[in-house]
């Protein structure tokens, strides 16, 4: 939480750890139905009509008069250019057949179907159709959040701290959520003042429900009803290339800003200058701003798949969002008036990748490898912590968990990710192989410190 225009904002450490991609916190500040806009259009298509052809002689009359010899000259003329005509047009429908025109225009340019009429033919929607759309639907439920308070400085004293992000409504009840490093200072602890403001003016002061141990995430109060709250999605399924939309409060002052780009990558990880790691993030090209931390990143109808939490630094349009599974864990217990917890197995690992399957000698490739680490000064960490849940459920060293309940483990669906849509004290089974032998292990999960 710092002021927007706080030089000493904190900034990516670009050999934190080192991360692929760095970050600095952004603090300071399948469409389920068609839309009517995208309603296709009907074109219609003008109908030829055939030329009706003159009745012939009816048995039991008279035939009609010879014509005179001059008519007859007359008619031989126009007989001669009629049969001219014929002959010209069965030349030039040969020459289209040979062409293949007949048969484009029988199937369509692309080969479907030719138009024809009172069909419907599909109109291309604008992209800022959506967006426009997007803003309307989903601009009500996000705020401005402004933050006070204070941090204890190298020797001792205080200093006033200022800081304004964003907040998403997720319920009507007056529950918002945002980002941890909106709503607490740069020693982390909680802010002393919190003001939640609404699009339309409104003000409220807002509490601290809890802070999550896993991510960026918190989950904020204000004394309010009625309230329009967004639309949860999922970020299970999100395709790298589709519509991303941000809403927040850029620099602090531009409340209600929309920006747009798309998905570009998912699964990604980086490093703040304070040495914490962003894992399973999700990168967009939408322009993401101090400011704009806790605000919404959403799909093309307007749900809500993540919430923005940081931007690469010495980078021109890179952001980065919490997927919106990985909240709503936390989301559930606030409403069910429990405090926030994450599952927690006390384990160290390293996700199967081909060089890991490589430098390891193993025979899978996919899975996390259970496996001894080290901290920031070189010292060895168990791979099992002791008197863990894994430790309890007999969970080895060298063990790869292939799956967590039905959900396999593999690049990208990692374990944490996996592990983040379970609740503490459920019991849920490990599919693990050890050696050459595939087992089924039962772990009753903890409860996440909150100092890892």
């Amino acid at each position: 939480m710092t002021t927007p225009t706080d030089p000493s904002q904190p900034t990516a450490d670009p050999t934190a750890m080192g991360a692929p991609d760095v970050a600095t916190s952004a603090d300071a500040a399948r469409p389920d139905h068609q839309p009517d806009w995208a309603a296709p259009a009907t074109v219609e298509v003008a109908t030829v009509t055939e030329p009706t052809p003159e009745p012939g002689p009816t048995p039991g009359m008279s035939a009609p008069a010879a014509p005179s010899r001059r008519n007859s000259g007359i008619g031989a003329i126009v007989v001669a250019s009629v049969l001219s005509a014929v002959l010209a047009a069965g030349g030039t429908v040969v020459a289209l057949k040979g062409a293949g025109v007949l048969d484009r225009a029988e199937s369509g340019g692309d080969g479907t179907p030719a138009t024809m009429v009172g069909t419907r033919v599909p109109v291309t929607i604008d992209e800022s159709s959506a967006v426009i759309d997007v803003a309307s639907k989903a601009g009500p439920a996000v705020v401005r959040i402004l933050v006070t308070g204070t941090t204890t400085d190298a020797l001792g004293g205080t200093i006033p701290e200022q800081g304004v992000g964003s907040g998403i409504i997720f319920d009507a009840k007056g529950w918002i959520l945002t980002n941890r490093h909106v709503v607490t200072n740069q020693d982390g602890s909680v802010a002393s003042s919190l003001t939640v403001e609404l699009k339309d003016g409104h003000q409220f002061t807002g509490t601290v429900y809890g802070i999550d141990t896993l991510t960026d995430l918190a989950i904020v109060k204000i004394d309010a009803t009625g309230l329009t709250a967004a639309t949860i999605g999922n970020s299970a399924d999100l395709r790298v290339g589709q519509l991303a939309i941000a809403i927040g409060s850029p620099l602090g002052t531009y409340s209600n800003s929309v920006t747009s780009g798309i998905v570009s990558a998912t699964g990604r990880t980086v490093t703040v200058q304070t040495g914490g790691r962003l894992t399973n993030l999700i990168q967009t090209d939408a322009a993401i701003n101090p400011g704009n931390s806790g605000g919404p990143l959403l799909d093309a109808v307007g749900n809500v798949i993540g919430i923005n939490t940081a931007m690469a630094t010495n980078s021109n349009g890179i952001g980065f969002a919490i997927p919106i599974d990985i909240a709503r864990p936390i989301m559930q217990q606030a409403l069910a008036g429990q405090p926030l917890s994450r599952p927690y197995i006390g384990i160290r690992y390293e996700t199967i990748t081909p060089q890991v399957q490589s430098s390891e000698h193993l025979s899978m490739d996919h899975g996390a490898l259970v496996t001894k680490s080290q901290d920031a000064s070189g010292n060895s960490l168990d791979a099992v912590v002791p008197d863990g849940p894994a430790a309890k459920a007999g969970i080895r060293e060298g063990d790869i968990i292939l799956a967590v309940g039905s959900h396999a483990i593999d690049t990208e669906h990692p374990l944490d990710l996996v592990l983040a849509s379970f609740a503490p004290g459920q019991v849920v089974d490990f599919k693990i192989l050890r050696g050459t032998e595939t087992i089924t292990v039962s772990v009753t999960l903890g409860t996440r410190p909150a100092n890892l």
